[in-house]
């Protein structure tokens, strides 16, 4: 199986249906430090020394996504960056959110 981190995002249709349990677990493993919630997205919380900080990383986590073209929801405080990822289109997760996630990880910080 190909690691998510050298993967690049497709285009998901909108009639394709949500990853079931058993391969969001597959998935899953490959970005262990990532919370699942109800199968229909997974999350993970960034934490930083300043505002500063975590600003920057929001906006390498945007220049990320505008290159995949899949967008997390992205909540930013003071020391804290909270990401969240859902294909919205489909209502729940695909590979493209495992694969975000993945490049994510590997942003400096």
């Amino acid at each position: 199986m190909t690691q998510l981190i050298e993967r690049s995002c497709q285009k998901i249709p909108s009639d394709q249906e949500p990853l079931e349990s058993d391969r969001i677990d597959e998935l899953a493993a490959q970005v262990p430090d990532w919370e699942v919630e109800d199968d229909e997205r997974i999350w993970r919380t960034f934490e930083f020394e300043n505002f500063a900080q975590a600003l920057a990383f929001v906006n390498r986590v945007g220049e990320l996504a505008e290159h995949q073209h899949h967008h997390p929801d992205i909540s930013l405080s003071w020391g804290m960056a909270r990401v969240e990822l859902s294909t919205h289109s489909i209502g729940g997760l695909s590979e493209n959110d495992f694969i975000v996630a993945a490049k994510i990880d590997q942003l400096p910080r």
